[in-house]
């Protein structure tokens, strides 16, 4: 036991002559450790992009709801009728009325 633990530790088991199959399995280990780092940063990246992409829907739904109250504000009478009084224009006091155009044969 303690043999296998110094050959380890001095790292005999890499440069003995079956020590292809050991470089190998190290490898290996090494690039699904290095895959599983990118893939990992890759996912960060999405939630950060995410996380942007839903605070720029939540500003631009309150500016289209802020502009949508102020052209209801805008299209209520009273105010056009106070940019209408600023012209020099007035309500008129009788009702409008229809025009009929009758045929002629």
């Amino acid at each position: 036991m303690k043999k296998s633990i110094y050959s380890i530790l001095r790292g005999t088991f890499l440069i003995s002559d079956d020590s292809f199959k050991n470089w190998r399995v190290i490898l290996f280990i090494s690039g699904l450790a290095i895959i599983m780092i990118a893939s990992a940063h890759s996912a960060d990246k999405k939630v950060y992009e995410i996380s942007r992409m839903s605070n720029e829907v939540k500003e631009l739904r309150s500016a289209f709801v802020d502009g949508r109250s102020k052209l209801m504000r805008l299209k209520m009478e009273s105010t056009i009728v106070k940019k209408v009084k600023e012209k020099g224009l007035e309500i008129s006091t009788t009702p409008p009325r229809k025009i009929k155009i009758k045929a002629q044969e």
